[in-house]
């Protein structure tokens, strides 16, 4: 072994990585395709401003007054109206449901109070559960509302139109009244932790098998490829369960999120988010060649998890094509299913439109993984 610093044989050990790299076309996908993709996309899907959010009107007293403040919400591009009804338990089940975060309510007898000088109420309920995305929209309101009433208030109304406003805006912060921030982040985080630690463990099933080398023995066995997916999937079911107790239990006993709804159901819907999630890192196990191939599939899909889901940053904030990718990920609708049972106490019908597309990701990514899997060594 020669002693000699030799810019010759570095060269020869660079050239060899380089050659390894070049055959190695999956990682050095990965590698440089990856980094370039999730900052287009989160740099252009990210938003802590959302605007058009769903909003729902209950008009109990029609007129040019009502009108005009529909007219208002509707035209600021913080607020969509995608409901107008005369009835508030219609308006209050939208918001519950979490087809709407606003309900903007317009009592009986507004115009005559209006007119009179009598100061009437409007009333304002906002989904709190998730404190980022209603706050801005909620603080323009008043003013939006004042602003609009101004042109319809004259003659020998115009004083009225005057600071301050001929109204009293009465905001409801439902679901989280205080705006605490815990009561949103800490049940998301569960279903991030358990995208994270439920697709890692099974990403690496099969590679974990073929570095080892006993993926062959796997093979020689009499099993088809669905009984080998059951039998590498199930036993993470468990471990994913007790990882959720620990997180509801912290939840609970050191941040105080309250549980208002059934814990039972909540089980039920765990097992087909964990399931889903193993299937993700099953399917990746029969694509990837190693496990470091497999970690970075893994990242490749936490992280759209994470910034996509309305776990980190308003999901109604993003444009419509980032809510759609939002929308395949079953950590999407898991937040909405915990939030929804733990904050709002939802039920089984409520829950439905959330659980049905875990359902769905389920069979398909399954299916997905069988197609995949390899009956043979290369």
């Amino acid at each position: 072994m020669t002693s000699r610093f030799s810019f010759r044989r570095i060269a020869a050990v660079l050239a060899k990585e380089f050659i390894q790299m070049r055959r190695d076309r999956m990682t050095f996908g990965l590698i440089l395709g990856v980094p370039l993709l999730q900052m287009l996309l989160f740099g252009f899907a990210i938003n802590n401003d959302p605007k058009h959010l769903p909003t729902a009107v209950s008009i109990s007293d029609p007129g040019v007054f009502s009108d005009s403040i529909v007219s208002a919400l509707a035209n600021s591009g913080y607020f969509e109206i995608v409901e107008a009804t005369n009835s508030p338990a219609v308006a209050k089940r939208l918001l519950g449901e979490g087809k709407v975060s606003f309900v903007v309510e317009i009592p009986a007898n507004f115009s005559r109070d209006l007119i009179r000088g009598a100061r009437p109420q409007l009333l304002i309920e906002a989904d709190a559960s998730d404190p980022a995305s209603a706050s801005n929209a909620v603080a323009s309101l008043g003013e939006l509302v004042a602003e609009a009433l101004r042109d319809d208030l004259k003659g020998p109304l115009a004083a009225r139109a005057q600071s301050p406003p001929a109204f009293d805006t009465i905001v409801h912060r439902l679901y989280n009244p205080e705006g605490i921030t815990q009561y949103n982040i800490v049940p998301g985080l569960l279903g991030v932790i358990l995208t994270m630690t439920m697709v890692l463990m099974t990403s690496m099933a099969l590679t974990r098998e073929r570095e080892r080398g006993t993926y062959e023995n796997l093979l020689a066995m009499p099993l088809h490829p669905v009984e080998i997916m059951i039998g590498k999937i199930a036993p993470n079911i468990l471990v994913g369960f007790v990882q959720a107790l620990l997180v509801l239990l912290a939840a609970r006993l050191i941040f105080g999120v309250p549980m208002i709804g059934s814990l039972t159901l909540l089980s039920g819907v765990l097992v087909v988010f964990i399931a889903a999630n193993l299937a993700v890192g099953y399917t990746f196990s029969t694509i990837a060649q190693n496990q470091l191939q497999a970690m970075q599939m893994m990242v490749f899909f936490l992280l759209p998890a994470i910034l996509l889901s309305g776990f980190a940053f308003p999901f109604r904030g993003m444009p419509v094509w980032a809510q759609w990718i939002g929308e395949v990920l079953p950590v999407t609708h898991f937040l909405r299913v915990v939030r929804g049972i733990l904050l709002k106490g939802n039920g089984p019908v409520e829950i439905w439109p959330d659980v049905w597309p875990l359902f769905v990701f389920l069979v398909v990514a399954g299916t997905l993984a069988l197609l995949r899997f390899r009956r043979t060594l290369d």
